[in-house]
């Protein structure tokens, strides 16, 4: 089934961005085989360049290690899985933070909603 790519980001980077949030959340683990290029492309409905160049650019950030007829994998090296996943927690907290500095609240303001909405959520 085909992904649906809408952000104004290239589509290479959405897929970046999957891959790497199923890392993050474990979906994907450490040493796990990628599909193909070309089955990587059927299923996201993409060319096969557009995922050739996904490859390339999560191997150039180390996240996989490509092996001459083999394949592509996730890397095995948890220490840049942990940076990667730090990297991707500081990015949601940050845009959290400027997105509630907009909206004029202050530190302590944020504290307290987030708290307060920690509690709304125990309760469902």
């Amino acid at each position: 089934m085909a992904d649906d790519y809408q952000s104004p980001r290239p589509i290479y980077m959405q897929i970046v961005d999957k891959i790497m949030l199923q890392v993050a959340r474990n979906e994907l683990k450490p040493g796990q085989k990628l599909p193909s290029v070309r089955e990587m492309a059927i299923e996201s409905g993409v060319n096969p360049n557009t995922v050739q160049r996904t490859y390339g650019e999560l191997e150039r950030m180390q996240i996989v290690e490509t092996k001459r007829g083999q394949g592509t994998f996730i890397t095995k090296n948890k220490e840049i899985v942990e940076e990667m996943r730090k990297k991707l927690q500081f990015e949601v907290v940050d845009q959290f933070i400027s997105k509630m500095k907009e909206l004029g609240m202050t530190e302590a303001e944020m504290i307290d909603q987030l708290h307060y909405y920690m509690k709304e959520r125990e309760g469902e």
